[in-house]
């Protein structure tokens, strides 16, 4: 196994942190290793772990109920074999009863916190083995990996259950706890704390499970997950994270697409990044649904501020650019011609005459 430093080429207590799986890509290359110069820390005589940004709280126990992204490459080839941030879907680990070829990855998340994301080396013992795996992901034999992991957040329980064992009921139910608490911790202004909360709700409630929700169940589910979207685009906005407030409203326009908080704040998340017809076209859209909104009505008053200003300094700009329109110069009179044109009628004149007394 190869430790090199690759940076050379009932209720429960839950614990989450920033997570990127609900709004965002991993922020280093998608297809490549992330390059990671920190200190090597040997967990297993076969598993190694490189920290990439640090996590805060506790780390799970066994039995926890684990929600991680993560992409994984052969070390060999440094060929990627699977990636859950492309599919938008984080992995769901009991630790303990993970699956035979991710023991060494659970043994990296079992000293991870949450919110941290790491750099782990495992050898082929404690992953795909001899054999390797030729359907999905295809593995090829006694294949040590690479791992960049990312712990959103644990459920720390004494028996652990997996979503898939949950109820509907059960599940709406654990989001909206989470809900709640992101709630109180919004109105702390504890921002990063809060979108944590919000998150773990939301893994509780993906796209595998709400597609399989109709009627009353349905509207119980997005009653849950799309406030926790729309707060986090509003602890976006207050953080300046713009391009991803947009993320979180556009999720839930597509669900209902006359949702005013959504138009609201994605139109002010766009006015900020100066993308103002946009900004614009969502702000008057939401105004149709609340014509009284006072804070709409400041919106769209700020727009036609700037777009004067705007006006205003452009007019500027090309006055000074141009100039005034020149005068136009008076011609000069050539007096040289004027003599010579004299000259010549004189000399037609005379002549005409000479000829008319020789005639």
């Amino acid at each position: 196994m190869s430790l090199k430093t690759l940076g050379q080429d009932g209720e429960s207590e839950i614990v989450t942190e920033d997570a990127t799986f609900v709004h965002g890509e991993p922020p280093q290359d998608a297809n490549g290793l992330p390059k990671v110069d920190s200190k090597v820390e040997v967990l297993h005589e076969k598993v190694a772990k490189q920290i990439i940004k640090e996590g805060h709280g506790p780390i799970p126990s066994k039995y926890s109920t684990c929600f991680l992204h993560y992409r994984a490459w052969t070390q060999s080839t440094r060929h990627k074999f699977e990636d859950t941030w492309d599919e938008q879907r984080p992995l769901e680990m009991i630790l303990g009863k993970e699956k035979k070829e991710m023991t060494g990855l659970a043994i990296g998340v079992s000293s991870m916190k949450s919110g941290e994301r790491a750099l782990l080396h495992v050898g082929w013992e404690l992953g795909y083995g001899k054999e390797g795996s030729f359907s999905f992901p295809n593995v090829p034999p006694l294949a040590d990996i690479s791992y960049e992991v990312e712990l959103i957040g644990f459920d720390e329980t004494k028996e652990g259950k997996a979503r898939g064992d949950m109820t509907v009921e059960e599940r709406i139910g654990a989001a909206d706890r989470r809900k709640m608490d992101g709630n109180a911790l919004f109105k702390e202004e504890k921002l990063e704390e809060a979108m944590q909360q919000y998150e773990m709700a939301i893994a509780y409630m993906g796209d595998d499970f709400m597609f399989q929700l109709f009627g009353k169940y349905r509207d119980m589910a997005l009653a849950v997950k799309n406030p926790c979207h729309l707060n986090i685009a509003a602890s976006l906005i207050k953080l300046k994270r713009y391009e991803e407030a947009i993320g979180q409203c556009s999720i839930v326009l597509a669900e209902d697409e006359n949702n005013v908080k959504a138009l609201f704040r994605r139109g002010k998340a766009r006015a900020e990044l100066g993308q103002t017809d946009a900004a614009r076209e969502d702000f008057l859209k939401a105004r149709k649904f609340a014509p009284e909104d006072k804070a709409i009505a400041r919106e769209l008053r700020l727009l036609a501020e700037h777009d004067k200003a705007v006006y205003q300094k452009q007019k500027e700009i090309y006055k000074g650019l141009f100039g005034p329109t020149p005068e136009p110069k008076p011609k000069r009179n050539n007096w040289l011609i004027i003599i010579w044109h004299w000259l010549l009628s004189l000399f037609y004149s005379v002549f005409r005459r000479e000829r008319h007394k020789a005639d």
